[in-house]
C-alpha cells in the first residue's frame, strides 16, 4: 500500500508537508493522550517525535484492504516508547488516524510531547 509507505517515510523524516497531503480534509483523528486532538495536533506531535527521537523504527505492520496497523519503537535519548498507529485509507488518502501510545513511557522519556 503505497500511501502507507509514503506516510511512514514522510512523518518519520519530519516532512509534515508531505504527510499533510495524504490526509483527507475531514480526517478522523483519535488518540489516548490526555489532550484534545485534530489533524494539526497529531502532525505537530509526530513532528516533535521525529525531531526529538534518536530513531523511529517501524517494528510491525499488518495491511488490510482499507488501511494498515503499524507498531513503532520511538527511541529517545533516555529510553524508548511504543506507538500503535491505525490508518484507514480510501482512494489513496488517509481518512482515519488512530494512535495508541505507551503513555507511561511517553511521559517518562518524551516529556511535554503533547502539552499545548
Amino acid at each position: 500500500m503505497d500511501v502507507v509507505d509514503f506516510w511512514v517515510r514522510s512523518w518519520t523524516s519530519d516532512d509534515l508537508t508531505a504527510a499533510r497531503r495524504l490526509l483527507t480534509p475531514h480526517v478522523e483523528v483519535e488518540w489516548n493522550l490526555d489532550a484534545p486532538v485534530d489533524d494539526e495536533e497529531v502532525l505537530q506531535v509526530l513532528h516533535r517525535i521525529a525531531a526529538f527521537a534518536d530513531r523511529v523504527e517501524l517494528t510491525a505492520r499488518t495491511d488490510a484492504i482499507d488501511g494498515a496497523a503499524l507498531i513503532y519503537d520511538l527511541i529517545g535519548p533516555f529510553g524508548s516508547a511504543q506507538l500503535v498507529e491505525l490508518l484507514a485509507v480510501e482512494q489513496n488518502l488517509i481518512t482515519e488516524v488512530r494512535h495508541v501510545y505507551d503513555v507511561t513511557a511517553i511521559d517518562r522519556y518524551f516529556p511535554g510531547l503533547y502539552a499545548n
